[in-house]
Parts: structure tokens; C-alpha cells; sequence
């Protein structure tokens, strides 16, 4: 299977043209084959004659398997095979045996008078396309036929990575040269090398473990929905209180009073199972250094606007200061960011591994908006509210109807 496309990583054969025994010429077209953006064909290497076909109609074959043979002669066949490619100067760890990369060779015939050229990178262990979408090497090393750059990689590899403390994710950016495309050993040695020749520095504890809970929420299907919001109510309400909560410290009264009327919204779906909790309990992003935590308000929705300003002071303290243990930072159901402070008016913060919710508030700007009472424009302060959830246990439309809630609230401060 050819490379017909810059982002090609397989393909679905749609015709067949050719059979064993009948006579091609160079880049003749004899099969057809359907990837995710059109339908191209495949043409023969040289010319000769099909002595088997190994691909069948609707099997679906990733980039380098085989697909035939082609009894060529002893010229075309030397002027096909592929070169090994220069290995990396330096110390570079080997595959374990059995996992060499492969070569292109031409493979004798039993009778001496041509030679078979086998149509992909590797000439000494035939490769076939399994019944269960696997291509299977010679030496029983089953690759999946979707194996995407870092998508799939052999023991050593891993072994290697655990060595340096590599999460996959590290690795997205390594176009793979191994079969469909896998990251090989020698990928990742060039690649720690070239890291080498950087300039580094060791990242901090919380950063890590920012990087961390995100790469494990990523893994869920992640959606936004937003709203504008008038903040005037929230802002005079603000102004006859003692101590003022801010604007985000509204919002995540609203969140939690909306989520105590409908619990089901923050639940998380773990295999077949809806998981509520018993408490609403509200995480809040907090800057730390270079990184963010979250410490938790529990029962927000019991806990009035006076004494949620009390505790979020107390928690913001202890977390500047890196002092919030596991139980004041663990067993949310959602969290609220206010990234409004930095002046941004919209964002799509990422929930915590562990919750299905995030809501966002944007800064205050001041906005000309239509009143109909007066039938004429008006300042007010309006702000971007979204909300950013796990589509797995959320759909759009109660997405959309929990953040309505929600902004219904702030407009009615007195219901906080």
C-alpha cells in the first residue's frame, strides 16, 4: 500500500483489476482504493507479470503492508529495492531480537529465472493483513492496522519511555518510521537526543500534575456552550455587602443551587454506570506558582455568599502558598474558573479528570445593550459565561439549559 496522501495512514480496497498470472506494465493501475478523502488508484512499480494477489475487496490495509507480488526482472528489481536507512550516530538502544526494523530486498524465485519484488519496506518476513485489522510480521509481532504515529509501540519502547519518564502524549509530536507508522527505538532516541541539544529545565511538581490531569481528561469527548450574562445585578448586590465576594464566587453559588436542582447534570459516567455524589461539592481554580489548584467548597449549595467568601479567602490563601492537602482539593463535582481576571472575555477551560463540569466566567465589559422599557440603548456590564463538560454524561441541550439556569440566578442576586 502506497503513500497517496500527506496524512494517509490506511486505506479500504475497492476494485480489484488484475488476477495471478496476467501481464502488467509500469505504472499500470490496478487497484482501486478509498481513503477518508477520495478514491485513488495503486499502479505497479514495474512492469512484469501478478504472481499473487494478497489484498481482498473491502479489507482495509495501512500504509507498507502488501498487497501483491510482481515477478519482475533481475533489473527492475535491483532498481526497487529500498535502502537501510543511515543509523544515528551515538549510543542507541536496540530493539529486543525479532524487532529490527525492516529492509528491502529482492526475494529469489524458486526457479532462478526472475525475481518476486515484494511491494513494501519489508523483503525478508512477508507481511499479510490479518481477519481481525492487524498486519502480522513474520516474527509474531502483531501491529493493529490503525497504529498511528505513537499510537502503537513495542515493549522496548515503552520500557524505554517508563527509563525517561515519557508519557505517550510527549511522544504525539515523533512522526514514526516503523511499520504504519509506529515510533521505533531509534525514533525515540533521536528524539530524546535532539532534547539534549535544547535548553531544559526540570518542571516543577505542580506542573506535572497539571500536565497530567489533563492529559487524562483529554482522553473524554470535551464540548463548550457559552452565554452573555448582565452583570449590573451581581455588581450592586456586591456593593451593599460585607465582605464583597467576587463576581466567580456568584457564579459558583449559582452553579451549585442550579446543580442541587438537577443533580443528574454533574454526574459521571464510568462504564455503564450514572455516578452521582451526595454533596455538591465545588472546586475553584486557583493560580499557584506555575501551575493551577483547585481547592473544594463542600455542600456550596448550603453554604451562604458570607460564608463562602470566608472559606474561598481561606482556601486561596492556602493555596498560594501550596499548603492544600488531598482532602481539601479532592471529590468535586465541577469546578469554576474566572478567567475574566486575566482580561479574556471567552475560553474553554478543561474539567478535572474526575468531573464532568467547568464553569467559565469572562470579564465584565461595559456594552450598549437594547431596553425595551426605555427604547434606547443602554450600558451595562456584560460577560461571556461557559460552561465546558464531558459529552459522554451531557448533552448540548442540558448543557445549555444548566448554564441558562445558572445565568437566571446571577440576574436574580437576591435568590443567592
Amino acid at each position: 500500500m502506497p503513500q497517496l496522501g500527506e496524512s494517509m495512514a490506511e486505506a479500504t480496497i475497492v476494485t480489484i483489476h488484475v488476477k495471478p498470472g496476467d501481464s502488467v506494465k509500469a505504472d499500470q493501475e490496478i487497484i482501486e482504493v478509498e481513503t477518508d478523502k477520495a478514491v485513488m488508484g495503486v499502479t505497479t512499480p514495474c512492469a512484469g507479470e501478478i504472481t499473487k494477489i494478497e489484498a481482498e475487496v473491502k479489507g482495509t490495509y495501512v500504509v507498507g503492508a502488501v498487497l501483491g507480488y510482481v515477478e519482475a526482472s533481475e533489473a527492475d528489481a535491483a532498481r526497487l529495492v529500498k535502502k537501510t536507512p543511515e543509523q544515528p550516530q551515538g549510543s542507541v538502544a536496540k530493539e529486543v531480537p525479532g524487532r529490527q526494523e525492516e529492509t528491502a530486498t529482492p526475494v529469489k524465485s524458486g526457479n532462478g529465472s526472475g525475481s518476486h519484488f515484494q511491494v513494501d519496506e519489508d523483503a525478508v518476513r512477508s507481511l499479510s493483513i490479518g481477519s481481525k485489522g492487524q498486519v502480522d510480521a513474520g516474527d509474531g509481532l502483531p501491529v493493529p492496522a490503525s497504529a498511528k504515529g505513537a499510537g502503537y509501540m513495542s515493549p522496548r519502547v515503552r520500557a524505554r519511555m517508563a527509563e525517561l519518564q515519557l508519557s505517550q502524549a510527549d511522544l504525539a509530536g515523533i512522526s514514526g518510521s516503523g511499520t504504519a507508522g509506529r515510533v521505533t527505538i531509534n525514533d525515540l532516541e533521536k528524539f530524546v537526543s535532539s532534547l539534549e541539544q535544547q535548553t531544559t529545565e526540570d518542571a516543577s511538581a505542580i506542573r506535572t500534575g497539571v500536565a497530567d490531569a489533563m492529559r487524562r481528561s483529554w482522553t473524554r469527548p470535551l464540548a463548550t456552550v457559552g452565554v452573555s450574562v448582565c452583570l449590573d445585578p451581581v455588581l450592586q448586590d456586591r456593593a451593599k455587602r460585607d465582605p464583597k465576594p467576587g463576581p466567580a464566587l456568584y457564579a459558583l453559588r449559582a452553579l451549585a443551587l442550579a446543580l442541587a436542582e438537577n443533580p443528574a447534570a454533574a454526574s459521571r459516567l464510568i462504564g455503564g454506570r450514572a455516578v452521582r455524589s451526595d454533596s455538591i461539592d465545588i472546586g475553584v481554580a486557583v493560580e499557584a506558582g506555575d501551575g493551577i489548584m483547585v481547592p473544594v467548597i463542600r455542600a456550596a449549595d448550603k453554604t451562604s455568599l458570607a460564608d463562602l467568601t470566608s472559606r474561598y479567602t481561606e482556601l486561596v490563601e492556602l493555596g498560594r502558598r501550596r499548603r492544600l492537602g488531598a482532602e481539601l482539593t479532592s471529590g468535586g463535582i465541577a469546578s469554576v474558573s474566572n478567567f475574566g481576571t486575566f482580561g479574556l472575555d471567552w475560553g474553554t477551560p478543561i474539567p478535572l479528570p474526575d468531573q464532568t463540569l467547568l464553569l467559565g466566567l469572562g470579564a465584565g465589559k461595559k456594552a450598549p445593550t437594547w431596553s425595551e422599557e426605555k427604547q434606547q440603548f443602554i450600558p451595562t456590564t456584560q460577560a461571556e459565561l461557559t460552561l465546558s463538560f464531558d459529552h459522554r454524561s451531557l448533552d448540548g441541550g442540558g448543557a445549555g439549559r444548566l448554564l441558562k439556569r445558572i445565568s437566571e440566578l446571577l440576574a436574580d442576586p437576591a435568590k443567592l
